[in-house]
């Protein structure tokens, strides 16, 4: 057994000690790299065809979430084959969707 030197720093003492990953650190990494993965993707432009309309990322996912919401409500009804139109009144942009004619 070899001899324990005297009067070493904490440094010293830990200087070839490496820790083992324990469960909790891999989850841990794993949930960082997530959020990190996720923030990122909030980060992104949207396109720039919207993006010079003034968009913002947040209005972008906004109206997504809206035509989604338009989208799902006409398969609801049963409304298959439609159409958007889009007018302005005054300082109002109305999208519309109207079932195609046959």
């Amino acid at each position: 057994m070899p001899k324990i030197p005297k009067n070493l720093s904490d440094k010293d003492m830990f200087q070839d000690y490496v820790e083992e990953e324990t469960l909790e650190d891999r989850f841990l990494a794993a949930e960082k790299a997530a959020d990190k993965k996720r923030r990122e993707a909030a980060k992104t432009e949207p396109p720039a065809e919207l993006a010079r309309a003034g968009f913002t990322p947040e209005l972008t996912d906004k109206l997504g979430r809206a035509l989604l919401e338009l989208r799902m409500m006409l398969a609801n009804e049963g409304i298959r084959d439609y159409q958007f139109k889009i007018r302005r009144e005054g300082r109002t942009i109305v999208l519309e969707a109207a079932e195609k004619k046959k």
